[in-house]
């Protein structure tokens, strides 16, 4: 008897075939899932810059608190990472007298809340810096360096970061790095 090659398939063809359409199912499904880890990033990035240029504009509606100097400035001790405890200062209400240390302090905590449940995990800081870019690790950095030199009025900087999803590892550096310009 006679077979042709009309016949069918022969199950090398069809293990073959499927082979082709499991690598194929295998290489969209990771694409996908690099565009999901992706788009979250972008996402948190996002979210980070407008929470820096919120914090920004907390500090630059601030100038007296500027002017007072480092140590009685509360927007420069901001150095926050996870748990927050919300201080008890509320300035919601007519009645309500906070003075601008209070209403700093009340902004900051709002500011700090928001952080907390925006960006999971997530480290802040505020300071001075003289150098926020570290060139022998090519990132930059949470430390803070002041000059007491001609310049020792270096500017303010917010620093926002979190560790990627897989990362263990809790020394990551900032991902966001602002500069505040003041008036």
């Amino acid at each position: 008897m006679k077979t042709s090659a009309a016949d069918g398939f022969s199950l090398i063809e069809v293990l073959i075939s499927i082979f082709v359409l499991t690598v194929g199912v295998i290489g969209a499904a990771s694409m996908q899932l690099t565009a999901l880890q992706t788009s979250r990033w972008s996402a948190f990035q996002t979210t980070a810059l407008h929470l820096a240029l919120e914090m920004a504009d907390h500090i630059r509606s601030h100038s007296r608190q500027i002017q007072s100097g480092d140590m009685s400035n509360p927007y420069l001790a901001i150095d926050y990472q996870i748990p927050y405890h919300h201080p008890a200062i509320n300035c919601y209400g007519r009645e309500v007298n906070c003075d601008a240390g209070e209403l700093a302090q009340f902004e900051i905590a709002l500011w700090l809340k928001r952080v907390s449940k925006e960006l999971p995990a997530a480290r802040v800081r505020v300071c001075r810096d003289m150098q926020p870019w570290d060139a022998g690790r090519r990132r930059y950095t949470w430390n803070c360096t002041e000059s007491s030199g001609a310049n020792s009025n270096p500017l303010i900087f917010i620093k926002i970061g979190w560790p990627e999803q897989n990362a263990a590892d809790s020394d990551f550096p900032p991902v966001l790095v602002l500069p505040v310009a003041l008036r």
